[in-house]
């Protein structure tokens, strides 16, 4: 296929008007209106290309709609070859196969308001942004859109004096390589190593840097592949400490380096801060196996523009596979990551597995009954919200928003409440001696996920643990007293009350009416799960295996990584040099 792009705007087969921008956290909306001259060139097949200065285009945008109005779609953070987008001044031009059609002008009646539409997003603990600018072309007839990409650094406050200028030049260089100087003689001795061990092709490490032991879906998966004896095939290797809280010492990260550099495949939990520093050799493997399953607060580049939000390259952008629950909601991990949708894999979550088979189900409620004999012939209603504050130093919750007077008498001889905070949260529950009969706190239970087995009602806020409560079809009540501060804290990457799973509460007197009244709206539940679940098995951890270790990944999710892979070379390939011209 010829890659020359011909231009065919003086044709003027149609006009491109853009009519309006929106933002949605970190994706541009742009609506499109086409204006035919012919009515036959409505059937054209159109593709719009993010076009830099340098006549190369940088990014496609996705289309929806149809007729003669379309919007325009694209991820800043992630436009399809999971960096942000470059720096540069971009045209937006509209194409077939292997024509230049049309450039996107703007409507006159909102351009004046371009301006507004522009966005800095913050990152690198707000000491740089990365600008989105929208304006029109100056010295043109028609009113053509420019998308201006830049990532800025803060300036010095005043004029630098000659003295202070030497004085920086030779100054900076020292403090950037002071600063770096340990980061540098990492990478070099894990490249040492992976020289080393370039022969050792069956390891594969199981890692985490948020604990002292591998749990959760890390530990499913490795007691899986000995089930299935496949610790014979390949040497499974384990590094587990607390690097991102406390600091390690030289012997343990020389160590935990030896490990990465040894291993053709690395199966994660959550973010690894060395990874955001550390280019992993091109054959390694690297897949986040996060533990969340789909609850509400954004993270990573979800987040991008809030404080401690990762840098625009970061250890996401190394992943080359992820795991959801369903592809449904693969977008929303694809989101946080900063990868494509096709690299998020519904396998269902490996933990999971031994919350869902039956044997272990009537084991842990024998042991609850016996733990908690109060629960007994009760109903139960677990109070299971996440934490408040920036991080595990500063985790918090404000029981002061909880009428523990009014929750007691409620109870009556009907209902009793387990209370199981935030890990995180430090200071316990305050209940008083005289309500222990209907009051009990579980925070020194390890595992919530048991605890389902004999809730009959869960009260939450914003926490992932609704994703597995949700396969109990048993109701939620959400108490959202702070969602506006959580919102802009936090932010949220779906729509709240329409992703609640149940009735949404403000204050402490609506949750206790709900309550009173039986009010949860328990028919969102049945919805939450037919999205969310692809599988409602006990085997993620086999289809993870298969998927990933064994390279046996289904044929449609192949071909979709494929095709975008495709399109990616085809897009990066194009010439739009004919521009110059018009």
């Amino acid at each position: 296929m010829n890659n020359q792009m011909r231009n065919c705007i003086n044709e003027k087969k149609f006009q491109a008007i853009v009519t309006g921008i929106e933002w949605e956290r970190i994706h541009v909306h742009l609506d499109v209106k086409l204006i035919y001259s012919n009515p036959e060139y409505s059937e054209l097949p159109l593709t719009f290309y993010a076009v830099n200065g340098l006549n190369k285009a940088k990014a496609m945008f996705k289309v929806s709609g149809q007729g003669d109005k379309l919007r325009l779609s694209m991820n800043i953070t992630n436009p399809g070859d999971c960096e942000c987008l470059k720096m540069g001044t971009y045209s937006i031009i509209v194409c077939d196969e292997e024509r230049i059609l049309a450039r996107c002008v703007v409507d006159p009646e909102i351009s004046p308001q371009l301006e507004n539409k522009s966005r800095s997003f913050l990152h690198n603990g707000r000491t740089k942004s990365f600008v989105v600018n929208f304006c029109i072309t100056e010295n043109e007839e028609e009113l053509t859109l420019l998308m201006y990409v830049m990532d800025a650094a803060r300036t010095p406050t005043k004029i630098q004096s000659n003295r202070e200028l030497v004085k920086n030049a030779f100054d900076e260089p020292k403090n950037v390589f002071r600063k770096n100087a340990a980061k540098i003689g990492w990478k070099f001795l894990y490249h040492r190593y992976v020289r080393k061990y370039r022969k050792e092709k069956n390891n594969i490490l199981f890692m985490t840097e948020q604990s002292k032991v591998i749990g959760s879906n890390l530990q499913a998966v490795y007691d899986r592949m000995i089930e299935r004896g496949l610790d014979e095939k390949y040497t499974l290797l384990t590094s587990a400490r607390p690097s991102s809280y406390e600091e390690q010492t030289r012997k343990s990260t020389r160590e935990t380096l030896k490990k990465v550099a040894k291993s053709k495949l690395i199966f994660i939990d959550d973010h690894i801060p060395m990874f955001d520093w550390l280019e992993l050799n091109e054959k390694t493997t690297l897949a986040q196996l996060w533990h969340a399953g789909a609850g509400f607060k954004s993270s990573g580049y979800s987040r991008w523009g809030h404080l401690g939000c990762p840098a625009p390259y970061s250890c996401h952008r190394q992943y080359k596979y992820g795991i959801a629950g369903s592809k449904h909601i693969g977008k929303f991990f694809a989101e946080v990551f900063g990868i494509n949708d096709e690299q998020i894999l519904p396998t269902g979550m490996p933990r999971m597995d031994e919350y869902l088979d039956p044997k272990y189900r009537a084991e842990k409620t024998k042991e609850l009954y016996e733990k908690y004999p109060l629960c007994r012939g009760k109903k139960v209603i677990l109070f299971a919200p996440t934490y408040r504050g920036r991080g595990r130093a500063k985790a918090y919750y404000p029981y002061e928003m909880i009428d523990f007077n009014r929750l007691y008498e409620f109870c009556g001889e009907e209902y009793v409440v387990l209370f199981k905070m935030h890990p995180w949260v430090a200071q316990p529950v305050p209940i008083d001696p005289d309500k222990t009969d209907r009051f009990i706190d579980v925070n020194t239970f390890p595992n919530i996920n048991d605890l389902f087995y004999i809730t009959d009602l869960l009260i939450t806020d914003y926490s992932s643990n609704i994703f597995e409560f949700s396969l109990m079809r048993k109701p939620m009540l959400f108490f959202a007293f702070d969602k506006l501060q959580y919102a802009y804290s936090r932010g949220f990457h779906r729509d709240y009350e329409e992703a609640a799973p149940g009735k949404v509460c403000y204050d402490f007197n609506q949750l206790m009416t709900a309550l009173e009244q039986k009010d949860y709206e328990y028919e969102k539940v049945e919805d939450y799960v037919e999205k969310h679940f692809d599988y409602i098995d006990s085997n993620a951890s086999d289809r993870v295996i298969d998927w990933i270790v064994l390279e046996k990944l289904p044929s449609d999710i192949k071909k979709e990584i494929n095709q975008n892979a495709k399109n990616l070379r085809r897009m990066h390939k194009l010439d739009f040099s004919e521009l110059k011209e018009n």
